[in-house]
């Protein structure tokens, strides 16, 4: 181990990691070039795009704004831990369904961002879908695709927009 390399541990998409990684590098830049996991996108580098969301520890955190030695034992779920067994998940078909993906490259941030809205609420109304989104940009679809598609997946009895029934 070099004097500027620290060694961490970690569980990515629900595999353990260990090994090395350099005291600056950024989690978004060990995801891609060290696991070559190339979900998360780098749009901005500064936290504004939410290209490179991932869920660390069941939080969206914007990848590029974390280094990877500080997610030394944390849990990391990328995109790419998304689909099941070649299938993709629940959410992942809606965005498709629902055209959501035009370019595709908000995608992956953006569905890990409605992903943890999920978990922690799986009845959002259009307001909490609206606000889980925020911090991910779409030049494409004007998002009211990506709304329906997260929508979607929520029971059809939860509320819409403002708290409304």
């Amino acid at each position: 181990m070099s004097a500027n390399e620290i060694k961490i541990k970690l569980t990515i998409n629900g595999a353990p990691w260990e090994g090395e990684v350099p005291v600056e590098m950024t989690l978004l830049r060990f995801l891609r070039e060290r696991l070559a996991l190339s979900g998360a996108k780098e749009g901005c580098g500064i936290g504004e795009c939410g290209a490179c969301t991932i869920l660390v520890d069941g939080r969206p955190v914007n990848s590029c704004m974390m280094l990877a030695v500080e997610a030394d034992g944390a849990s990391l779920r990328t995109v790419e831990g998304e689909a099941q067994g070649g299938e993709l998940s629940p959410l992942q078909r809606a965005f498709v369904e629902h055209h959501a993906v035009q370019c595709g490259f908000c995608t992956p941030g953006m569905l890990m961002s409605a992903q943890a809205l999920l978990e922690r609420n799986p009845s959002p109304t259009d307001d909490e879908i609206i606000e889980a989104i925020a911090g991910n940009l779409c030049r494409c679809t004007g998002y009211a695709a990506i709304i329906a598609a997260i929508r979607s997946v929520c029971p059809t009895d939860h509320p819409r927009a403002g708290g409304d029934a």
